[in-house]
């Protein structure tokens, strides 16, 4: 960016730890009005080789995609905003108001997240009057692009420990009362539970108009489910991504026993991850687990305490262009209003007092989520759709 003719004051790396490093990089505008923040982090999920088809930390081309971890989550967004401030810069485009890029460290993991430390350390190099994020982008299915998704609220992220005490002893002479059943049992109690379907307007909005979009017997069970149907919704439940948006969701994803191979265990341990509906409460849910385990021998504890975000407001002065520029780009896809399943840095600027929104334009599978998983990748033609989209409704957005 330096080398793109950004004066030094203007591109600032600021770490709160000397591998945690955020870039704050701002274009100067021509009036007083708020700045546009562009939001992306640059710190992905671990991934182990072995449970790739490739090196997840090789940057690789191949059958059309960009494969890698972080490619979709959320390094793609990134490289679009560098690659298009400089590209502004370079053509000598002035904005009406400042942009703002900031990418930031452990959004996934770890205890230096980015922006909200920049927040609280630095709100005037990140204040703005609204920012975009991850947190949307457009589905495609069977290649087909059906919406272009903007994130205006996401459910709740909270992680709770599970845990089993014993005894122990010999492993030749095992008894019933065994740490890693008792734990196990109360798992697949969990496993086979359902939180109840509540829909908000957000949900209720996107299977209205998902009901004019999708066909057959799947678009009518979107219609219905809108009115309420319980069949409906025991239908579309069998598709992870409906089902994730419909209730509150908790799943096990970590899991350790014992201490020895020829011993009893001692002791066995689960984390529970769950994303809870906007409107509930994590204390409820925790109550939920409590009652489905049915055992008290299993201790929950919190891990996580949850951070509730407001949603952002649909503002005409932000919808509007995302919707210009989507017709304009993809004539007749429709954009959709939608509640993103997962967390992102959203909640701490809507916290903050600053709408966000998740758009990017970038088209991927409906029922094909690579992020956090293996082989994560993006289309190279919708990487490239995306850059486009972006570089032009930033511009719209801030003239």
């Amino acid at each position: 960016m330096r080398a793109a003719g950004f004066p030094a004051p203007d591109v600032r790396v600021l770490a709160p730890n000397p591998r945690k490093g955020n870039l704050v990089a701002r274009l100067r505008g021509s009036t007083n009005q708020k700045p546009i923040l562009l939001l992306a982090h640059l710190d992905v999920v671990e991934a182990k080789r072995e449970d790739w088809s490739v090196d997840p930390f090789t940057f690789l081309e191949k059958d059309g995609y960009y494969y890698g971890r972080g490619t979709s989550d959320d390094k793609a967004m990134a490289a679009i905003f560098i690659a298009n401030l400089i590209r502004y810069k370079k053509e000598g485009w002035v904005p009406k108001r400042d942009l703002i890029v900031a990418l930031t460290a452990d959004e996934e993991t770890g205890n230096y997240n980015g922006i909200s430390w920049l927040l609280s350390q630095h709100r005037d190099l990140v204040d703005a009057a609204f920012a975009l994020n991850e947190g949307g982008g457009g589905r495609l299915k069977d290649g087909k692009r059906l919406y272009n998704g903007v994130g205006a609220s996401e459910k709740v992220y909270v992680s709770f420990g599970l845990a089993t005490h014993n005894r122990g002893g010999h492993s030749s002479v095992p008894r019933s009362d065994n740490a890693i059943y008792q734990l196990a049992e109360g798992l697949t109690k969990l496993a086979k539970y359902q939180f109840p379907v509540e829909l908000n307007e957000v949900t209720r909005t996107y299977f209205e108009r998902m009901s004019k979009i999708e066909e057959g017997a799947v678009a009518a069970d979107m219609a219905a489910v809108a009115k309420g149907d319980p069949a409906a919704a025991a239908r579309l439940s069998d598709n992870a991504v409906y089902n994730a948006l419909m209730r509150t969701t908790c799943v096990a994803t970590r899991l350790e026993g014992g201490h020895a191979d020829n011993a009893l265990p001692q002791s066995a341990k689960a984390t529970v991850n769950c994303r809870v509906l906007p409107a509930a409460s994590a204390d409820d849910v925790r109550g939920t687990l409590m009652k489905v385990l049915n055992d008290p021998g299993i201790e929950v504890t919190w891990i996580d305490r949850p951070k509730p975000s407001p949603p952002s407001p649909l503002d005409a002065a932000v919808i509007g262009p995302i919707e210009k520029v989507t017709n304009e780009f993809w004539p007749g896809v429709p954009v959709m209003p939608l509640m993103a399943t997962g967390a992102s840095d959203s909640l701490y600027l809507r916290n903050a007092g600053i709408p966000s929104y998740g758009v990017s334009g970038l088209f991927s599978e409906l029922n094909d989520t690579r992020a956090h998983g293996r082989d994560e990748r993006v289309g190279i033609a919708e990487f490239y759709d995306s850059l486009q989209f972006l570089y032009v409704l930033v511009k719209r957005l801030a003239s």
